[in-house]
């Protein structure tokens, strides 16, 4: 369920404050433990790339997760971020009446 009032938390800020500092890793360290380059995780970490399902897996991995709980906190950005954009244009849509 999505909050009403507020943007989720996106998966970069959670990989940082949840994951990146208390195990005190580098972007430099975890990008290369990933496999990735550090522009993709900076991306990531300041919101301005989505959580792929590759980096997905790379980070259930690395961190002993699940590539859905990456995901899932992405889907929810994704989600909140385009009911905000297209919110009315969804309200004029009509359900359709289907036979009970």
């Amino acid at each position: 369920m999505l909050p009403r009032n507020r943007r989720p938390t996106p998966p970069g800020e959670i990989l940082r404050h949840e994951f990146l500092e208390p195990l005190g890793l580098s972007q430099k360290e975890l990008a290369e433990a990933l496999g990735i380059t550090r522009v993709r995780l900076s991306e990531i970490l300041r919101g301005k790339r989505a959580i792929t399902p590759d980096t997905a897996f790379r980070l259930a991995r690395f961190f002993d997760t699940t590539p859905e709980f990456w995901l899932g906190l992405q889907t929810d950005v994704s989600l909140w971020d385009t009911l905000q954009a297209h919110g009315r244009e969804y309200e004029k849509i009509k359900p359709v009446k289907t036979a009970a």
